[in-house]
């Protein structure tokens, strides 16, 4: 008897375009989700079953066009693919697994994020959906709008963090510092509204840990000096 799979005739992620080769037109579209990824490998360091992206083409049904959003993540799916890692995100070779949560950061070009791109992401079952203005606002908008898919619809959740019970960690705006720019950025919390560090500040609080060992360190040399005790002499102990 012959077996038959129908995914055997779909195109693989290496047979597709990867992007839509639009350039991006402001360097935001790509630090804000890069950033996200980064605070990510840190809280999730542990766990092999997420995968984020940032301008990566989800392909969802053969034939159609890929949607690449500024940044989206997956749950329930492998975080490497080998060495070379994904090319695309394609739903059959990801077990139809749709992403969970899409960003789209808007730029100067209006791209129908408030619009077009919340039909699309309705229509892969994206269940969360922010849209992120950095650095100015439209006066019929917030900065970051959330939204969550309902009956096939996206409702705006409110709030700042805005917590995202099915990922398990909030979506905020703040100021902070990241490759050594200072402005606001978009950041994970955890649920009690702590902001989860991005790797510049986790190194840095082990600088001032290091420094404060070291400083304790010297005092505690000192003072036994002033006892008459050589301190190298109790290191060779």
């Amino acid at each position: 008897m012959l077996n038959y799979d129908p995914r055997q005739c779909l195109p693989s992620s290496a047979e597709l375009p990867d992007s839509d080769d639009t350039p991006v037109d402001n360097e935001l579209q790509n630090l804000v989700p890069n950033l996200l990824e980064a605070i990510l490998a840190l809280a999730w360091s542990d766990r092999e079953d997420w995968f984020f992206a940032v301008d990566m083409g989800i392909y969802y049904a053969p034939g159609e066009s890929a949607i690449v959003p500024d940044g989206f993540l997956s749950l329930g799916v492998e975080r490497f693919i080998g060495e070379g890692g994904r090319l695309s995100y394609v739903f059959w070779e990801e077990q139809g697994i749709p992403p969970i949560f899409a960003l789209e950061v808007v730029s100067k070009t209006y791209g129908g994020e408030y619009e077009r791109k919340k039909v699309d992401y309705a229509k892969l079952g994206i269940l969360y959906y922010a849209i992120y203005v950095p650095g100015r606002t439209r006066r019929d908008r917030q900065p970051l709008e959330v939204y969550q898919l309902e009956n096939g619809e996206y409702r705006q959740l409110s709030g700042n963090p805005v917590w995202l019970p099915e990922i398990g960690l909030a979506l905020g705006r703040d100021r902070g510092t990241y490759l050594g720019r200072t402005r606001e950025w978009l950041y994970w919390y955890d649920r009690q509204g702590n902001r989860l560090p991005t790797p510049e500040e986790l190194a840095q609080r082990e600088r001032q840990r290091a420094e404060i060992a070291s400083q304790r360190a010297d005092r505690l040399a000192a003072k036994l000096r002033e006892l008459g005790i050589d301190p190298s002499e109790l290191e060779g102990e």
